[in-house]
């Protein structure tokens, strides 16, 4: 549960050039997400094809970006058993008015990381 090197070589460049973009409404849907009290934990899915796990935020056939992203959290995580260590997730986590937890999907790779969002 580490941001990992495969993902840095690989996705990190075109993630990070879209994060730039989204991060704002990424902010404010994680803050929204853990003030209305669905969950303390905000996961935002990434993938360029459509997924049937959490809700679509920002498309990337709406604005010029290489990923679609949605939000979701913990518990449908959980629920869909693609976190099955909640110890292990929780010790991972980091502080969600600064980072990012995405959860990278690409055919047959996935892999949670966590960015942080840009300095105001």
């Amino acid at each position: 549960m580490q941001n990992d090197p495969e993902l840095n070589g690989k996705y990190l460049g075109t993630i990070s050039s879209d994060f730039v973009k989204v991060a704002d409404t990424l902010k404010e849907t994680s803050y929204l997400i853990r003030q209305r009290g669905i969950s303390d934990f905000p996961i935002f899915l990434i993938c360029k094809q459509e997924i049937a796990i959490g809700k679509l935020l920002v498309s990337r056939q709406e604005i010029d970006i290489n990923w679609n992203y949605y939000a979701s959290f913990l518990n449908e995580f959980i629920e869909r058993q693609l976190v099955t260590d909640i110890e292990l997730f929780k010790s991972a986590w980091r502080d969600p008015d600064e980072f990012a937890c995405l959860f990278v999907v690409e055919m047959d790779f996935m892999n949670f990381v966590f960015i942080p969002f840009p300095e105001d």
